[in-house]
């Protein structure tokens, strides 16, 4: 399984706005610069995260990006289906589509996919972007 380039900067950006949470907004041209990333890509990102409530923005001079909710309360499970809908784009298991594989019951195949999609979404959904900065500054070397 691979994670799409627009997963992977979205998660970044999400994980750098929960850093400096709390301190306004965020312009996207600050964090495409900290992070090494693609202002026009990041712009598409932001929009998306927006639209699925997970940022908020605001316009101006002294605008740009915050997270729409605490840290605590946003998963990665939520970034990735806000960048991509389902978390394991398999026909048999999609979320979003609420489409039922034809082959359900008969599929000796069906059961791995199911197990997979569940214990991938599980993990996602329990790793907030608070514990993703905990865990950074846990694996911070002392001063």
């Amino acid at each position: 399984m691979r994670f799409s380039s627009k997963e992977q900067y979205g998660l970044r950006v999400m994980v750098q706005l929960a850093r400096q949470h709390g301190e306004g907004p965020t312009p996207l041209t600050q964090i495409a610069e900290m992070e090494d990333l693609p202002l026009p890509y990041l712009e598409q990102i932001a929009s998306r995260l927006r639209q699925a409530g997970l940022l908020t923005s605001l316009r101006g001079a002294h605008g740009g990006y915050e997270l729409a909710h605490q840290p605590r309360a946003i998963s990665v499970g939520d970034v990735v289906r806000a960048l991509e809908g389902d978390i394991v784009p398999i026909p048999c298991v999609q979320e979003a589509s609420g489409a039922q594989c034809e082959r359900k019951g008969i599929c000796a195949a069906s059961n791995v996919w199911e197990t997979v999609h569940k214990r991938l979404a599980d993990m996602l959904d329990s790793m907030t972007l608070a514990s993703l900065l905990e865990t950074e500054e846990a694996q911070r070397p002392p001063c």
